[in-house]
């Protein structure tokens, strides 16, 4: 008696349905925050039912979204810096590190807070915000930045201003890859502007040809 064909495994389709509503998600609830999940199911090209089987509401899918960011900026996170490394140079390499997962999760951060909630966002930032702070400090104690303001607090002023050139970028008022980002919140940290060009010149120099290949 010959065996009816082995049924093929779903769970490759579900992997690839649910990769593709969080990327649909990324995008429209960027553009339109309040869009129901129903929407979101067309936009992703799935039925309302395969939505539902992922994230029974709303506040999963949010969940999933951040856990996501979470995941992507611990592994764009940069290796600690050798011991020769300077403070500018280290904080250099850090924005040009953030930037792309930044551009990617901007619009979510507002999003987050509505939904999610500030302690779950500063979860979700917390290791960036350790690395930051880290390198600020060692930038004051090196007599390399400004010492106006706290390591944490200035780390929290430059992410404050990072946000705010990715919103512009969002709106096609900034084109930027990271450089003119990298070289303001150097000029800000107390670094004079032609140090702060070259050092980024320097370091987007060195890591730009293994990020594109």
């Amino acid at each position: 008696m010959t065996k009816p064909p082995a049924r093929v495994p779903q769970r490759s389709n579900a992997r690839s349905n649910r990769e593709r509503i969080l990327a649909t998600a990324r995008r429209e609830l960027g553009r339109n925050p309040d869009i129901t999940l129903e929407e979101l199911a067309r936009a992703s090209g799935v039925v309302r039912r395969t939505l539902f089987g992922h994230f029974p509401g709303r506040e999963a899918l949010l969940e999933a979204l951040a856990e996501e960011a979470s995941e992507a900026l611990m592994a764009a996170l940069p290796a600690d810096p050798e011991p020769v490394e300077s403070a500018d140079r280290a904080f250099v390499r850090f924005v040009l590190s953030m930037w792309t997962v930044g551009d990617r999760y901007r619009l979510l951060l507002a999003l987050a807070r509505r939904d999610l909630g500030v302690e779950r966002v500063a979860e979700v930032l917390a290791p960036a915000r350790r690395a930051a702070t880290a390198i600020l400090d060692r930038g004051q104690r090196d007599g390399v930045f400004h010492t106006q303001l706290p390591p944490a607090v200035l780390s929290a002023g430059l992410e404050a201003l990072t946000v705010a050139l990715l919103e512009e970028l969002n709106t096609g008022e900034l084109e930027d890859d990271g450089t003119h980002a990298a070289v303001a919140a150097l000029i800000a940290t107390g670094v004079p502007e032609k140090q702060a060009r070259d050092v980024v010149d320097e370091i987007a120099g060195a890591i730009r040809p293994v990020t594109d290949g």
